[in-house]
């Protein structure tokens, strides 16, 4: 990510408005319901960081991590069709809820964690007020662009990817936010691939470091609840 100040700090909204980032009122203490990728659990160094950034930046009263059925017991498994992981998703989401009522929930993934998200913000029995994905995987192995999930949302989405993240090219990502329905915006880190990291040469060329770039995400992060909390 660049080492602009943050007051200069650019977030591309679908509306093309730019925002300062501004971190959320403690009354409002969202619950945070954050779903791993699909080659890592959520006792990974990559989820333990996110998950406490956006438990801090959010004033999150929790932050939910589980891990999916084929990662638990401590055995690496192939993961299953995203499908196949609503319902288990949806359960955790269920009972969030019920341990936390009159809290709003956001549903935040990592990668594959982000895309059935998605899919259990669109179940008629789900009540969320933002939905976070961490590097969609737009792409699929094929290489078709898996639109269909994120073109039913009707909930605020945030997107945060690398700008060389291979499984989401931004122009494809561009044209799926121009048809969705829903209010999204988008925040990118530049050089980053799908799990945000940065090369040295990027960093040192921009006079930037990978924590600047991360915080950035995450006041970014911070503006688009606080605001889509407000609706």
């Amino acid at each position: 990510m660049d080492s602009t100040p943050a007051s200069k700090r650019r977030r591309h909204s679908k509306d093309n408005e730019t925002e300062a980032s501004a971190p959320l009122p403690k009354q409002m203490s969202p619950v945070v319901i954050f779903a791993h990728g699909a080659g890592a659990p959520s006792s990974s160094d990559w989820m333990l960081r996110w998950k406490s950034m956006l438990k801090e930046t959010l004033n999150a009263a929790d932050v939910v991590t589980f891990d999916y059925p084929y990662m638990s017991g401590g055995k690496k498994r192939a993961p299953p069709k995203a499908e196949k992981l609503v319902e288990f998703h949806s359960n955790i989401v269920k009972e969030t809820a019920t341990k936390y009522p009159g809290h709003p929930l956001i549903l935040a993934g990592k990668s594959m964690g982000s895309r059935v998200g998605c899919m259990v913000a669109n179940m008629e029995d789900i009540n969320v007020s933002a939905v976070l994905c961490l590097g969609y995987p737009l792409k699929g192995i094929n290489g078709a662009v898996r639109d269909e999930t994120l073109l039913q949302l009707t909930v605020p989405t945030m997107f945060v990817q690398g700008s060389k993240d291979s499984l989401c090219p931004l122009e494809k990502l561009e044209t799926t936010r121009k048809k969705m329905k829903a209010l999204n915006e988008l925040h990118v880190v530049d050089g980053g691939d799908h799990s945000f990291k940065i090369g040295k040469k990027h960093l040192q060329a921009n006079g930037s470091t990978q924590d600047e770039a991360e915080v950035a995400a995450v006041e970014a992060i911070a503006a688009f609840i606080s605001k889509s909390l407000e609706r």
